[in-house]
Order: C-alpha cells, then sequence, then structure tokens
C-alpha cells in the first residue's frame, strides 16, 4: 500500500483521493496485453477488471458515506461482496477500450471527491461526526485506493 502524502489543514482533501486515482490509472496502464493468468494475493485472485471494479466500488461507496455524512442521515449499506468473490466479467481480456472507460469512470469519480469537499467547506472537513470518520479521515483513508492496483500490481515495464 502506498503511503498518502500528509495534507495541510487548509488543503481540500479530496486532492488525495484524486492522487491515489492518478496512480491507480498509472498502475492499469501495464495491464495491456494481460495474459489472463490471475495474480494471488492471500485468499484472493485479482485480475485487471476485479481490481478495476473494486476501486470504483471503494470509491463509491465512501462517496455515499461523505454525502450520507453530510445531509445527516445514515448511509445505505452496501450489499456487494468486495474482493472476497470474481465474477465472471473480471475475467475477460484487458485492451485499450477498458483502459480508457476506466480513465474516463475513476477520473470523474476523483475528481468528484475534489468539488465535494470543495463545496463542503474547510470547517466540514475536521468537524466531529458521532462516531463516524471525520470527512478528512475518509479522504485519507480514500486516498489509498491504488492498494486494489497493487494487489495486481505493474505486469510489464511502463513506456
Amino acid at each position: 500500500m502506498t503511503s498518502t502524502p500528509a495534507v495541510s489543514v487548509s488543503t481540500n482533501p479530496g486532492l488525495v483521493v484524486s492522487a491515489g486515482v492518478d496512480r491507480s490509472l498509472e498502475i492499469a496502464e501495464s495491464w495491456l496485453g494481460w495474459d489472463g493468468r490471475p495474480v494471488h494475493r492471500g485468499e484472493n485472485v485479482w485480475t485487471p477488471h476485479k481490481a478495476l471494479r473494486r476501486i470504483v466500488d471503494h470509491l463509491l461507496d465512501h462517496l455515499a458515506e461523505v454525502e450520507a455524512l453530510l445531509a445527516g442521515v445514515p448511509t445505505v449499506p452496501d450489499r456487494w461482496h468486495g474482493r472476497a468473490i470474481t465474477l465472471d466479467g473480471d475475467w475477460a481480456r484487458f485492451t485499450e477500450a477498458d483502459l480508457d472507460e476506466a480513465r474516463s469512470r475513476l477520473t470523474r469519480l476523483g475528481q468528484l471527491y475534489v468539488l465535494r469537499y470543495e463545496a463542503a467547506g474547510p470547517k466540514a472537513w475536521d468537524a466531529p461526526r458521532g462516531d463516524a470518520w471525520t470527512l478528512r479521515t475518509i479522504a485519507e483513508h480514500v486516498a489509498e485506493v491504488d492498494w486494489y492496483a497493487n494487489q495486481l500490481g505493474y505486469l510489464r515495464p511502463s513506456s
């Protein structure tokens, strides 16, 4: 796992999330031409599509949490199985079009964090949220979203 850079109190915490997305996409570029063999890590197997699915799920899950906290309502519990399962679609070959689609989705999700945190404003970033994490803590956690990409790792040297 990559360590999250320290963020100053005045810096939008959404920026570290966007940086985590960028790191994930950098790793995903090396997955083009994946040979179809999964990478085994602990009890899980990883493929390009599974890693990207988990990245999107993680970003979406915590963005929904941020929105619920700001609205003062409970979050909707997620019902996905996470990394414990590998879906049939996770085994598909990984092409340039898949990478392009991932860039579009993930870049937009990273931008949503930046915009949402900007709209919430600095006072909201560290405001106590009862038993929940602060918005800054959520962003620092989500910034490590490249953990999923690192489970598959670099599959070929970047050009």
